[in-house]
């Protein structure tokens, strides 16, 4: 097929010095993210070359490209790690004391509640479970945004869909659901605790 193409773009006079086609069988194929290292394609290209002696004859990939690459998806992967981190703890600081100001409204209530007799774990119970329930609510919004984003970047970007793992997605979103909840748990049980254990007059 190569030769057929060639005779109809070129001239046939290699056939008058040739005795055989210059043009060999050639496959083309993509190696996933995690492999596209230049020692990991070297061995590869070692496997295959020692695994089909005079079958596979040439074995090419990007050297350079693969090299540049390669250090600048570490380079990039550090700064977003170390940016994720810093966004994480801002996020988680944020949300705690939203929280934390949101039950200080209720703090007479929680108070009150303890005065006639209620124990800690009757208060405290209806507010854990609307907090689980509101960090479930807080996730699930976020998956679906999450979500919404990598569609509409591979509508736009067909070529983002070779980086596509759904079982990293779905790690993220389990992640994302269990500090959702975490979050608003904590923050408002902390919050109930704090007010049972002031005195009345600390309240004003």
């Amino acid at each position: 097929m190569a030769a057929q193409q060639w005779n109809t773009d070129n001239d046939t006079t290699w056939k008058k010095f040739l005795d055989y086609n210059p043009l060999p069988e050639s496959i083309d194929f993509y190696i996933k993210a995690k492999y596209v290292q230049k020692d990991s394609l070297n061995n590869l290209s070692t496997n295959l070359q020692e695994t089909y002696p005079g079958v596979v004859k040439e074995f090419q990939f990007p050297t350079e490209t693969v090299s540049k690459v390669s250090k600048y998806v570490k380079t990039g992967a550090i700064i977003f790690l170390f940016a994720a981190i810093i966004l994480t703890i801002l996020v988680i600081f944020s949300i705690d004391n939203t929280i934390r100001l949101a039950m200080y409204s209720n703090r007479f209530l929680i108070k009150t509640m303890q005065m006639v007799g209620a124990t800690r774990w009757f208060i405290a119970k209806p507010i854990n479970v609307r907090a689980i329930l509101n960090g479930l609510i807080a996730s699930l919004i976020a998956i679906a945004a999450i979500w919404g984003t990598i569609l509409l970047i591979e509508m736009f970007i067909p070529d983002f869909k070779v980086l596509h793992d759904n079982a990293s997605l779905i790690m993220l979103f389990g992640i994302i659901i269990i500090l959702g909840i975490s979050i608003t748990l904590v923050s408002k049980h902390r919050a109930v605790i704090k007010y049972l254990r002031m005195k009345l007059d600390d309240l004003y």
